[in-house]
């Protein structure tokens, strides 16, 4: 195989600092379509479609072949069904509850991914790891305003309530698709895995859709700013989707990838200067605390 020379580590921080906000923007774009009566099986539809289309041509253009043993279609398309699950659980909690909060709850996949790990006879985690999931917990704690909320049983409000469960549901099913593509599916071409993935969401929210399985699921924007933001949440995911995968060779992910933890940075900006979003001192803090710990853990496993 020739010779990849990476990106200077300047331009490949530049690039994935670009594609967290892409992706941040994409659940920004989320909610002010699903504000003005989106489907949320229509935005999972048409996001994971056009996705899909990207990553056909990426896998023709690199020439990849669909040799999979019977096992490893098994595993393909449960970790399919559950990247869907984890659309739709992170969609559902930016319906609910701030953006930056959707994605903070989120980000606990790589704790759950280590515990998961751990019970299936992995490595178990050191004590420096198991202090940063906690710090990580706790700064969820504040980010969330749980203690103010205990105070506020008005504050505890079923809505905000079944966003965080929503958001807890993405990241435990998230740290299971994790999982399996790095024990069971490892040797598939990343770019073949991710297209037959985007496949499997496209065909299950379809499905899903024709059956009616979601009350207004599929139903369309009723506003010009609802189709805008539909049109915004697919070119931002599917560019970033694509474009990581194009570059992955070259951006010295071992390295790099904590700066992808910048997502809910973003979100938090985002949703402030977009959606007027606001979270006071003590959340801010909290977030600061969960991406901080969440960086330390990352770059433990790739330093």
């Amino acid at each position: 195989m020739p010779n990849i020379t990476p990106l200077p580590r300047h331009f490949a921080v530049l690039i994935l600092a670009t594609l967290a906000s892409s992706f941040a923007g994409n659940h920004i774009a989320a909610r002010i379509a699903f504000d003005h009566d989106t489907g949320l099986l229509l935005a999972m539809l048409c996001r994971s479609g056009v996705t899909l289309l990207a990553l056909i041509g990426l896998v023709v253009w690199q020439r990849h072949h669909l040799n999979l043993g019977r096992a490893t279609w098994g595993w393909q398309v449960l970790l399919g069904l559950l990247i869907a699950i984890q659309s739709f659980c992170i969609y559902s909690a930016v319906a609910r509850i701030p953006v930056a909060l959707a994605l903070l709850v989120v980000n606990l996949a790589p704790i759950m991914l280590a515990l998961l790990t751990w019970a299936l006879g992995g490595p178990r985690p050191t004590r420096r790891s198991a202090l940063l999931m906690g710090l990580i917990l706790f700064g969820l704690l504040l980010a969330l305003d749980i203690p103010a909320r205990l105070a506020d049983e008005a504050q505890m409000d079923a809505r905000w309530v079944e966003g965080v469960l929503f958001g807890i549901t993405g990241a435990a099913v998230f740290a299971c698709a994790l999982w399996i593509t790095d024990h069971r599916l490892s040797k598939l071409p990343g770019t073949v895995r991710s297209m037959l993935t985007m496949a499997v969401v496209f065909l299950s929210s379809a499905l899903a859709g024709v059956a009616g399985w979601l009350p207004g699921g599929m139903d369309l924007p009723t506003a010009n700013a609802g189709w805008i933001a539909l049109a915004c949440l697919i070119l931002l995911y599917g560019m970033a989707f694509s474009t990581l995968f194009i570059l992955v060779t070259r951006l010295d992910i071992a390295r790099n990838a904590p700066v992808m933890n910048m997502e809910p940075v973003a979100g938090l900006v985002f949703g402030w200067l977009i959606l007027g979003q606001l979270l006071n001192g003590v959340q801010v803090i909290g977030g600061v605390i969960v991406v901080s710990g969440i960086v330390m853990l990352a770059m433990r496993k790739t330093g």
